[in-house]
């Protein structure tokens, strides 16, 4: 996470004028893994953060330091101990928040999740499995856009993004419990998306495909390990910092978190009206721009349909793992 933590020291010293500059979010799971990922990104782009745990403070702590030790004088995250699955505890999770930044939250990034690491058929999950996915994956999910939905500050900003899995569109064996969450987490926030309009809260997944994280290796034997790479179109698995600048485009932008859209890994295209010119200073390396392509050129079989609905839309396409 070296490289992570140079960004936001870049970051910090080029001023205030960052596009998340004294934002607030919350980003659970994210002692480690993708949500610290995301976490570090956001705060790069000047976001105040709440890192969440369920269990190992010592992490949890780590990334706030982290965060914190770039600053000169001012708090710039906290950690917060919450089970996302219990209401009260979540509830705690803002109200930490806006005690801590004396502001209300404008970013809920939802990234707790189990998966279960024996990878069982269906006819083999047993029911204690499948709740306990669905107490974490679903119900978490739901508890926490619930919240965030009526703590998240309205009249533009406001962001709900829920990672899920690109699993849920390839429904391969082994994950049956864990792509049923997943896919529950989807519907959802599409539903949730449209019942927020006009509040100026957005609401998105991203679906990453394999990353390299101890959730993903936990397991795993190597020929499991070899099978998955074999299958990603870059020939590698994905790393957490291949997701934190999707979430982060998100979290600044207006132009494709209008159109509600799960952005799934390994390549998307995103439609938006709000941009012109060149890419934002603080992109990644990792966002491949391209602009004004014709809508012609929109790999979709309805692309017909697409370029009527897209009209006066450019269109912004990057690779992603």
């Amino acid at each position: 996470m070296a490289e992570v933590n140079v960004d936001i020291a870049q970051q910090s010293s080029q001023g205030q004028n960052l596009p998340l500059q004294d934002r607030v979010a919350i980003v659970t799971g994210s002692s480690r893994g993708i949500g610290k990922a995301i976490a570090l990104h956001l705060a790069s782009l000047g976001a105040k953060l709440v890192i969440n745990y369920s269990s190992n403070s010592t992490k949890a702590d780590d990334v706030v330091s982290q965060i914190n030790s770039i600053s000169n004088s001012s708090l710039r995250a906290i950690a917060v101990k919450a089970n996302i699955s219990d209401p009260d505890q979540v509830k705690s999770l803002f109200d930490a928040a806006e005690s801590a930044f004396q502001s209300p939250v404008n970013i809920l990034v939802n990234s707790a999740a189990v998966l279960d690491a024996k990878y069982p058929s269906i006819l083999n999950t047993t029911v204690e499995d499948f709740d306990r996915t669905f107490e974490v994956n679903a119900r978490g999910a739901f508890i926490c856009c619930k919240e965030g939905a009526s703590r998240i500050k309205r009249g533009g900003g406001g962001r709900i993004i829920c990672l899920t899995t690109s699993l849920a569109a390839a429904f391969k064996p082994g994950y049956g419990a864990y792509t049923a969450s997943k896919a529950a987490v989807e519907a959802m926030v599409k539903i949730l998306a449209k019942e927020l309009k006009g509040t100026g809260i957005t609401a998105n997944c991203v679906a990453p495909g394999p990353i390299a994280t101890d959730m993903f290796y936990n397991g795993r034997t190597e020929e499991m390990i070899k099978r998955v790479i074999d299958e990603c179109p870059n020939g590698r698995l994905g790393q957490t910092e291949d997701v934190a600048p999707v979430v982060g485009f998100l979290a600044v932008y207006d132009g494709c978190s209008s159109l509600n859209q799960i952005i799934r890994g390994f390549e998307l295209w995103v439609w938006k009206n709000s941009w012109q010119g060149t890419v934002p200073e603080w992109g990644s390396s990792r966002y491949e721009f391209e602009y004004n392509r014709a809508p012609m050129q929109i790999p979709d079989t309805r692309r017909e349909t697409k370029k009527r609905y897209l009209s006066g839309f450019n269109l912004c396409h990057f690779v992603w793992f």
